[in-house]
């Protein structure tokens, strides 16, 4: 039985999805049309997009849309409702390697938005990602990435320190010790998974129609050691620290958010016990056997970090 696109479970028969991923995905319980473009008509979309969508990062990626009878998923340069990411061609698999990874996060309460894998008509894959900046009457949300608040230039992305992203939060965020905890709460899983790519512009605080200033959900989750093995530096450090952190760090990082010592403790062991789920999520995803050994292994390492 084939894993599902969306949730990595079984499925029945030949599906590649559950109706019920489907409907939370698109609002349907079945799959759009998805079958005219390939890996080489994306690449040439991406770069006619470049600069023309609200949407940052240096991967390939186009804005899409559901048509207006729901039928089929379309490349749309404006109102797009979905982020579709292919596979770059400098590394292997990095949409396999978000797509678990988002789900990953999941386990452990992270807000995420509703994701999946789609193949294209070369029967490459490509990560697909719903817009959470979009409310389905196509009101856009204000979206504030931690590089526009700490007034850095998107050159200094790589810059900042998650003492100052603690900070950006106490000043900006409608209820900051909740904020500062979900903040934490994310740092400390993109240093489980071994993302050295969570820079300035990987933060964002959403705002409601309510004018309520909060975290946006998760995005850009990945293990980057998978594609980079060398890559074993945060981009933000941590108290000073961008690699060899340990349990001590994480718990004077929390004191620095904050965060009472019994909830800072609840945190790392809910991180401890993500492991198994985790590993399963992984052996089930759509990676090559090598990067789910490979991962697995850096789940493993980190993990006896946090018990040690």
């Amino acid at each position: 039985m084939p894993n599902c696109g969306v949730c990595l479970k079984p499925t029945s028969g030949s599906d590649s999805y559950h109706r019920p991923c489907l409907q939370r995905l698109f609002g349907i319980g079945k799959f759009p049309k998805f079958d005219t473009i390939d890996l080489s008509t994306l690449y040439r979309q991406a770069t006619e997009m470049a600069g023309k969508m609200s949407i940052s990062g240096a991967q390939e990626k186009v804005s899409v849309a559901l048509s207006t009878d729901q039928s089929e998923l379309r490349i749309a340069a404006t109102g797009g409702r979905y982020i579709l990411k292919p596979e770059p061609a400098r590394f292997p698999s990095v949409p396999q390697n978000e797509h678990v990874t988002m789900l990953m996060a999941s386990l452990v309460g992270i807000e995420t938005p509703p994701l999946g894998l789609v193949w294209l008509k070369d029967g490459s894959p490509a990560y697909l990602i719903k817009r959470f900046d979009r409310l389905d009457d196509g009101r856009k949300l204000q979206v504030e990435d931690f590089c526009q608040l700490s007034e850095r230039p998107l050159k200094d992305k790589y810059q900042g320190s998650a003492e100052e992203c603690v900070r950006i939060l106490k000043r900006y965020a409608s209820e900051p010790p909740i904020e500062v905890r979900k903040l934490f709460q994310v740092l400390l899983f993109s240093w489980w998974v071994a993302n050295g790519d969570h820079h300035l512009k990987n933060l964002s605080l959403l705002t409601t129609p309510e004018g309520i200033r909060h975290l946006s959900p998760a995005y850009d989750l990945l293990c980057t050691r998978l594609a980079i093995p060398t890559d074993m530096d945060l981009s933000l450090s941590i108290l000073g620290k961008k690699s060899k952190l340990k349990r001590a760090s994480w718990l004077d990082f929390a004191a620095y958010c904050e965060l009472p010592t019994r909830a800072a403790e609840r945190l790392l062991s809910e991180q401890i016990a993500a492991t198994e789920p985790a590993i399963r999520l992984v052996r089930s995803s759509f990676l090559s056997d090598e990067h789910k050994q490979e991962y697995i292994e850096i789940l493993n390492l980190n993990t006896a970090v946090l018990s040690a």
